[in-house]
């Protein structure tokens, strides 16, 4: 996400910050790489010129241009003014979060055109609500042109054990949006998820039914569903419907695949809504809260440590964590405990999301691209310990040459990616002991730092001084920059203080 602007954005602000003084020519010269990198990830011409304008202004200021570090100064204006273009933040931005508050069942519509991924988001959107907001919805497909649609929501609905519509073949959109309502009453749902029609393209008979429809359910949210990838025309998407239903939010899918991000960056200027949600993969909890700045920092390469710790809190298990915690007060932390930490980082997306989420990890990340190296990884370190006895796994000591090799055959690997693994949980077990001799934060560095995870990871860092190396509790030796625990930001720090 957003990968192509954040190279370009990086090399911008990495010649501002090599400076001590900056002239207004300076500037001025670097806005003009920034306009040309905004305009080249697709972001719509309007959107560019009131942003370049704005950031001008500020930058030229004399306090900025005399202040000790400049450029840092012009990246804070940047950012700032990519948080405002996003939708703001704080207590004056608008609000982002559903309004659940109406008289049940509140209707949420979801409109767009045809393959923009509105059923599949209907299904997340009902999922979400579920789980995360305790409330009861249903789901009604009033798709009756694209062939099978309604099939599609009745199973995804079974999915993600939310109730559906049942389908009654020939009736039509606006009755069955009636039914729909009467239904979500009888049930005593809280949310009716209403998932119309697309087409290939706007026509007068789509916002002719999107109006009908509306009027029968008077829905309190209507997302408009736009698929990223397709850049300027979702823009151009967006201006249309805009002009005819009264649109509350956005919802940008396939997130995860845009690497210009132009969709998200012009949607809020051109719909004067906010961006709700993005969905963020194929998965069907694979949706989050759009927040600006959030956004902003991973466009920037400031990295996004708040989501980072909300999947580790979805990832990790809590009676896992508290098992652990008690080990390492022990000072104990054998190979089972290194595959539940390995497996755990699968869950949170991999090495290359986890990267992209750190701060200043943009570097490591491309090292790690460019060595070929992906998350298959995590599996062969998986194979290697789960290819070995139960008590071998408490004990790694007992794994001799010939132990070695049965292991490397039956994982498919070789005797030294045996070592390297085995390697790399000494390191982890001794910087667990570290932790409770000296506590909080800088036990945690001791994990981040020179005897990190990634001391022996095949492929990884370790003597070799590979991608790894720069990955925080990933790189070994400490080859890379490792995290201060002091950059955290506050609420962080205090949490991992606890005792």
């Amino acid at each position: 996400m957003f990968d192509n602007l954040s190279d370009r954005l990086g090399n911008v602000f990495d010649k501002l910050k090599g400076r001590g003084s900056l002239s207004e020519g300076d500037v001025r010269e670097a806005m003009r790489e920034v306009r040309i990198a905004l305009l080249e990830a697709d972001v719509a011409l309007p959107v560019v010129r009131r942003f370049i304008d704005a950031v001008t202004e500020k930058a030229i200021g004399s306090e900025v241009l005399k202040s000790v570090t400049p450029g840092q100064q012009v990246v804070k204006i940047v950012n700032d003014e990519l948080v405002e273009m996003l939708g703001g933040d704080g207590e004056d931005a608008e609000p982002r979060d559903l309004n659940l508050n109406a008289k049940p069942p509140v209707v949420i519509m979801m409109v767009g055109l045809q393959g923009s991924g509105k059923t599949t988001t209907t299904a997340k959107l009902g999922k979400l609500l579920r789980e995360k907001h305790g409330k009861k919805s249903m789901m009604a497909s009033l798709d009756v042109n694209r062939p099978a649609a309604q099939e599609q929501l009745k199973i995804l609905g079974e999915q993600v054990d939310v109730a559906t519509l049942p389908i009654m073949p020939g009736q039509q959109p606006v009755d069955i949006a009636r039914r729909a309502m009467e239904a979500a009453k009888l049930a005593a749902a809280d949310v009716l998820l209403l998932d119309t029609a697309g087409r290939l393209h706007v026509d007068e008979a789509l916002m002719a039914e999107m109006k009908a429809i509306s009027n029968v359910s008077a829905p309190t949210e209507v997302l408009l569903v736009v698929d990223s990838l397709t850049g300027q025309d979702a823009v151009n998407v967006a201006q249309s419907f805009t002009g005819e239903v009264p649109l509350t939010g956005v919802v940008l899918t396939r997130m995860d695949g845009d690497a210009r991000g132009g969709a998200a960056l012009s949607m809020r200027y051109v719909t004067g809504k906010p961006v709700k949600f993005a969905g963020t993969g194929e998965k069907l909890d694979a949706i989050e809260a759009f927040d600006p700045s959030r956004v902003a920092g991973r466009i920037l390469g400031m990295g996004d440590v708040v989501s980072l710790v909300e999947k580790a809190a979805t990832a990790i298990k809590e009676e896992e964590a508290e098992a652990l915690a008690k080990k390492m007060a022990k000072g104990e932390f054998d190979l089972d405990d290194l595959r539940m930490q390995l497996r755990q980082m699968q869950n949170m997306g991999g090495l290359g999301a986890l990267a992209g989420m750190m701060p200043g990890m943009k570097k490591a990340k491309q090292a790690m691209q460019q060595s070929g190296m992906d998350d298959k990884v995590l599996v062969h370190m998986d194979a290697i310990i789960g290819s070995m006895t139960p008590k071998e796994r408490k004990l790694p000591k007992l794994l001799n040459a010939k132990r070695k090799k049965r292991v490397a055959a039956g994982s498919g690997t070789q005797v030294q990616d045996v070592n390297k693994v085995l390697k790399m949980h000494q390191e982890m077990a001794k910087a667990m002991k570290q932790i409770k001799k000296m506590g909080g934060l800088k036990g945690l560095g001791a994990l981040f730092g020179k005897g990190g995870m990634g001391a022996a990871m095949p492929g990884l860092g370790g003597s070799s001084g590979g991608p790894g190396a720069g990955l925080p509790g990933l790189g070994g030796g400490g080859k890379g920059p490792s995290v201060d625990p002091d950059t955290l930001p506050a609420d962080l720090r205090d949490m991992l203080n606890k005792k």
